[in-house]
């Protein structure tokens, strides 16, 4: 969206002053700390454009929210965001999105571990079928009660392993990168 319109208004030297300290302060300019103070004043007292439908129009999403952090919590945020190997401010999107949502976002690494998961209990249960298919068909002997204790084993197993990985992921998002560690 271009910027191609301009608001004009005179004001005191003392507001002038003010606006520049402000935005010297924040690392501005007065035009972009003029723009924000608008964009704030209008967002609260103007409701957005509606739809026919009654839902806000498109551009609403790409609405950005500003926040500043103390050193410490930049800190706590770049490793964790780097923990989870996501840049800081889409480390911060998703856990304000799962915050919101009640979700517990998977990363691509705990997804991908979770899919391998389910690709070995589905071998295992096909390894089951063709046993038992065999087994109805005569083609073998009954397999030793050991042999299914090992396959009942690999899957408590895997069963257990994806229940400590959802945990993980729940605690880690609840409690961030660096209380895992301890």
């Amino acid at each position: 969206m271009g910027m191609d319109a301009f608001v004009q208004a005179r004001v005191s030297i003392a507001t002038k002053e003010r606006i520049r300290a402000l935005a010297q302060r924040q690392g501005l300019t007065e035009s972009t700390i003029v723009k924000q103070l608008l964009e704030r004043m209008l967002s609260e007292t103007v409701e957005p454009d509606l739809s026919d439908d009654g839902r806000p129009l498109r551009g609403l999403r790409d609405r950005r929210l500003y926040v500043r952090l103390r050193e410490e919590d930049w800190l706590l945020l770049a490793e964790r965001s780097r923990g989870r190997q996501l840049r800081p401010a889409t480390y911060v999107s998703v856990l304000v999105r799962s915050h919101l949502r009640s979700l517990a976002p998977l990363p691509r690494e705990e997804l991908l571990a979770l899919k391998i998961t389910i690709a070995e209990l589905g071998a295992v249960g096909r390894n089951l079928n063709q046993i038992v298919r065999a087994l109805h068909q005569g083609y073998v002997e009954v397999p030793k009660w050991e042999e299914f204790r090992a396959m009942l084993k690999i899957c408590e197993a895997l069963r257990d392993r994806t229940r400590a990985l959802l945990l993980a992921n729940l605690k880690s998002w609840n409690q961030g990168y660096l209380n895992e560690a301890k």
